[in-house]
């Protein structure tokens, strides 16, 4: 596994990054290819936020766990990443087409340089490009679970690949919009 660490408003020890990477890297069992690692070791209000996000195969699973210790807040998240892991591998196995987890496809986005941006009446303030994967609503609302988002952009395998959005209703449940493909001016 690729490792990337962040520190925000404090520094981190060589200690505390090799203890990272000993117990974030017992995730591997559960890949069949190699994935990348993101720690982000931040300090907020006295407490100590670790924040992971392991990427493999087009599948984010993130965690971000604040305690009093680091190294627990590190314990925590591992904890949290490894029953995502195998709840949703599970799931994914059972519901889903074989081998959703194993699919290699491009990266999930590229951030777009601060200087490409152009102030207009409407300020965009982030901005992500990503290649769109086919996959079924169920994976879609899996993966949007996965990374914590309220919505999540795909194109639907059950509608001859157009582009969809599954999103999470504010009365429960899901919703999803599909592109019908006619165009009006």
């Amino acid at each position: 596994m690729k490792f990337t660490f962040t520190e925000k408003r404090m520094g981190s020890s060589e200690e505390l990054r090799d203890y990272a990477i000993r117990k974030i890297s017992k995730l591997d069992r559960f890949f069949k290819t190699e994935g990348d690692a993101y720690v982000t070791f931040s300090l907020e209000r006295g407490r100590y936020l670790a924040e992971i996000t392991i990427h493999n195969n087009g599948m984010y699973y993130r965690a971000s766990e604040l305690t009093s210790d680091m190294y627990a807040s590190v314990d925590s998240g591992v904890a949290a990443i490894e029953r995502q892991i195998r709840r949703n591998k599970t799931r994914l196995e059972k519901r889903l087409r074989e081998g959703a987890l194993e699919k290699e496809h491009a990266p999930a986005y590229a951030p777009v340089p601060e200087e490409e941006k152009e102030e207009e009446e409407f300020k965009i303030v982030r901005s992500k490009h990503f290649s769109i994967k086919p996959m079924s609503p169920e994976e879609a609302i899996l993966q949007m679970n996965l990374l914590g988002h309220e919505f999540f952009v795909f194109k639907n395998m059950q509608e001859e690949e157009a582009v969809s959005v599954v999103y999470k209703r504010k009365q429960g449940g899901y919703g999803l919009i599909c592109d019908d493909g006619t165009q009006e001016d």
